[in-house]
């Protein structure tokens, strides 16, 4: 397993050509994480969503745990705690807990529009939090796909309304999630990808668990199989697994430029949504991933 998982737990200084395996890593988090919101609306259709929210972490860390006892990984330093906090924060309470209760009333579609925001938050928070400096051309190519995804939602109908609790908590569920991936980058530099998430999921059981064994016992989770599988996705893939491949991309191709390729996750999440939910996939989406596809390419061509 120590060799398997090198790939992913190198950290700190990176050779000449990191940075492509780190865009490579990036694309295989972002196709991990597309499913989230899909399998989420699955499961909250039959789970309270505060045990969808909390469960799912606390299997995951339980993964987690037997992974570092297998690895035999060396705990995290005082400095790399206090970080780690941040991490789950983000990823492990707020985004999970968020998008959980935002999709008990919308639709992945609908929670599709408003996760197009997280590469522009992420690559905010690795300015301030990592110290990144992208150049204009950077920013001016990742607003370009964020217009492109956006524009192709608006017409295609994914939005409408007046602002909803809904929306506030898919906003929340973004900005947390955004400072979630730029600390949790950052600390992968001298943690390691798969350690940094591992770590963070462990950080968080004093209140996962509390949270898990009280929404049980509130309402006994009682759920058909399809709901159950998304949970198991959800638990294995979204919150482990997807970010072993994520963060070590963040950590070697750079948390602004690689947090880009996300911008590829809304035009993912509506295909998912068509295969797991009947929604209907028109040719402007294929379209639509053109442009962003561009876009991205566009991105990981411009040098600091």
């Amino acid at each position: 397993m120590r060799a398997e998982s090198s790939a992913i737990e190198r950290p700190a200084v990176t050779p000449p050509g990191s940075g492509r395996s780190g865009l490579v890593l990036g694309a295989l988090g972002v196709l991990a994480f597309s499913m989230s919101l899909p399998a989420t609306r699955v499961a909250v259709h039959d789970l309270d969503p505060w045990f969808v929210a909390f469960g799912r972490a606390v299997g995951a860390a339980a993964l987690a745990a037997a992974y570092l006892a297998a690895t035999r990984a060396p705990r995290p330093t005082r400095e790399q705690g206090r970080r780690l906090v941040v991490v789950a924060l983000g990823v492990v309470v707020g985004f999970p807990l968020f998008t959980s209760l935002a999709l008990t009333t919308q639709t992945s579609a609908h929670g599709a529009v408003v996760v197009t925001l997280l590469p522009a938050l992420t690559a905010v928070f690795a300015v301030l939090r990592a110290g990144e400096r992208p150049p204009p051309l950077f920013w001016l190519a990742g607003l370009a796909g964020l217009a492109a995804v956006l524009t192709f939602l608006v017409t295609a109908g994914a939005t409408g309304g007046a602002l909803s609790p809904a929306d506030l908590f898919l906003l929340a569920a973004v900005v947390l999630c955004g400072l979630g991936y730029a600390e949790g980058g950052a600390l992968s530099r001298s943690l390691g990808g798969a350690r940094t998430i591992c770590w963070a999921l462990l950080v968080s059981l004093p209140v996962t668990v509390p949270i898990t064994l009280f929404a049980a016992a509130a309402n006994p989770p009682q759920a058909g199989p399809a709901a159950w599988l998304s949970f198991g996705y959800l638990t294995a893939v979204s919150m482990l697994l997807g970010f072993f491949a994520w963060y070590a991309g963040l950590a070697r191709g750079g948390i602004a430029r690689v947090g880009q390729i996300q911008l590829a996750q809304p035009v993912l999440t509506l295909l998912w949504s068509a295969l797991l939910l009947g929604e209907t996939v028109t040719p402007a989406s294929l379209a639509a991933a053109v442009v962003v596809l561009a876009c991205v390419a566009l991105i990981q061509r411009i040098r600091r």
